[in-house]
């Protein structure tokens, strides 16, 4: 099957990536189309097969399965472009959380699906939020998870819980970063440690945490238990993140339902702004 993907950013390009270097896909299956298209022409030249659509309607021409890996704001354009070529017999992959599957299947005849991605796909790891919408036929959603597994484990989600999935699967790597970048940068300014080796510490301790939650055998809960002794080091500092950091938690995720709440009103009115609506 031909696959094309609309936005070669950061996320769309990270996907034309990991299928290829998974073996799942090759560069010939490939059409791409990006807004400022030196951006998909720098990735078809480090992929030789991959084909540059000369517009958005080219690349619906050619292909069965398109992914859609904009902006939110962008939608609108993209779908106004594409809907008069676009098919019941295409399926139509957005990875953009705040667009909702029932805007999109007003818009285009084509069976939807919202699969928001992970910058971890870019080892194959992590998961991959799945959402079907209502016209996916079994053999499409057995071939949308067969092909995401070659680089994530896919996880099926309401689609009320996109917001909250998506903080877990794919903000977490960027927070979490941040939480361990500012750790270094502390023990930099208290022990005048080289920052070097705190980053170092940090960025090792991150890949052996990962390793003993996934391959040890350990939980969360019971990897606290073991490294925290009860009148220890590790003890006091557990107790002290309690007090000061879990409410950052609560804030956080009151922070991005916010932003996501404001980013769907502002996608459904530019939507819905339209006199016609497609009618499948």
């Amino acid at each position: 099957m031909k696959i094309g993907f609309i936005g070669t950013g950061s996320m769309g390009r990270t996907l034309v990536e990991a299928f290829i270097r998974s073996g799942k896909l090759s560069p010939q299956d490939l059409y791409i189309h990006n807004r400022t298209r030196a951006k998909a022409e720098l990735l078809a030249s480090e992929y030789p097969g991959i084909h540059v659509a000369a517009d958005n309607r080219e690349l619906v021409r050619q292909t069965r399965c398109i992914f859609l890996c904009m902006k939110p704001g962008e939608f609108r354009r993209v779908l106004e472009e594409i809907r008069g070529c676009t098919t019941r017999d295409h399926i139509v992959v957005s990875i953009t959380s705040p667009v909702m599957i029932q805007d999109l299947e007003e818009w285009l005849p084509a069976k939807i699906a919202k699969i928001i991605p992970s910058i971890t796909h870019a080892i194959f790891s992590g998961n991959s939020l799945y959402i079907p919408g209502s016209r996916l036929t079994t053999d499409d959603q057995a071939w949308l998870k067969d092909l995401f597994s070659a680089i994530s484990s896919p996880l099926e989600v309401d689609e009320r819980h996109a917001r909250i999935a998506s903080d877990l699967a794919s903000c977490s790597p960027a927070f979490f970063a941040n939480m361990m970048e500012k750790m270094a940068d502390a023990a930099v300014e208290e022990t005048g440690i080289p920052r070097e080796s705190a980053i170092s510490l940090v960025t090792q301790m991150a890949q052996g945490l990962g390793r003993l939650l996934t391959e040890g055998g350990f939980t969360l809960h019971t990897l606290q238990q073991r490294v925290a002794v009860p009148g220890g080091i590790t003890r006091e500092g557990l107790e002290l993140l309690e007090k000061e950091v879990s409410p950052i938690f609560h804030r956080l995720i009151q922070l991005t339902h916010n932003k996501y709440e404001e980013d769907i009103e502002k996608v459904q009115k530019a939507l819905n702004n339209r006199v016609e609506k497609n009618v499948p």
